[in-house]
């Protein structure tokens, strides 16, 4: 098998450090969000040279909400003006990845969801790359959402207790695809309420560097560590 085929084709990453790195640099904690923006650019540049079908990145926690306003003011303009330049991207016929945005977006301020709907309506059709941005989102809460939308269904007599299974769970849900791995940056070693059902198989990878000082070393590493690993889904 060659190595591009061996390749994860769903990279899952938790964006974490931001702060950290610019308290290194003397900065507010919050500008460190504008150091990881741009290195999400580059990871997308890198995810295309390396043949990876599928990022999603956990950008904004369900708990991120409880941030310093104006941490919370900054993030949603620096989204703003990151939404606006792929917005250019795409009207100037650049390649771009199919966006969708998982989470709880309607909790988000007006001109942000309009952001979010335009971005994906103008990406629906791109199908040969695509990335996931978890936007106001939390495993648990994916779960919960789902579970509710699965009563109603059996509430308006549209499903039967017993049709509920896996793969009607998996339906509901805000991702269905299930990553091949996921990297943590920043050094901590839990997962943080992230894509809790489809992980369930999961390579993990925890580096000590913080999201801005990730590099394309990085990802190539990690990718080539996935290869090196048997996957046995319990057998």
């Amino acid at each position: 098998m060659t190595r591009e085929n061996n390749y994860p084709k769903h990279v899952a990453i938790i964006l974490d450090g931001n702060r950290r790195f610019a308290k290194k640099l003397n900065l507010d904690p919050w500008k460190g969000h504008e150091f990881g923006e741009k290195k999400v650019q580059k990871l997308l540049e890198w995810s295309q040279e390396l043949k990876i079908k599928e990022i999603t990145l956990y950008s904004f926690s369900i708990q991120n909400f409880n941030r310093p306003k104006i941490e919370f003011e900054y993030l949603m303009k620096l989204f703003l003006h990151a939404g606006k330049s792929l917005i250019k991207k795409i009207d100037e016929g650049k390649e771009v990845p199919q966006i969708k945005f998982v989470g709880r977006t309607e909790l988000f301020p007006e001109n942000v969801k309009e952001m979010i709907k335009e971005l994906e309506n103008k990406t629906i059709n791109i199908s040969e790359y695509k990335l996931n941005l978890a936007f106001g989102y939390g495993g648990k809460e994916e779960i919960e959402d789902a579970i509710k939308q699965i009563a109603t269904e059996i509430a308006a007599g549209k499903i039967q207790p017993n049709d509920i299974d896996q793969k009607l769970i998996k339906q509901h849900l805000y991702l269905q695809s299930e990553p091949d791995i996921i990297i943590r940056t920043g050094g901590e070693k839990r997962t943080s309420n992230f894509l809790m059902w489809q992980s369930s198989y999961s390579e993990w990878i925890f580096l000590e560097k913080t999201w801005p000082e990730f590099e394309q070393e990085d990802l190539i590493n990690a990718c080539q560590e996935y290869t090196n690993r048997q996957r046995r889904f319990g057998k």
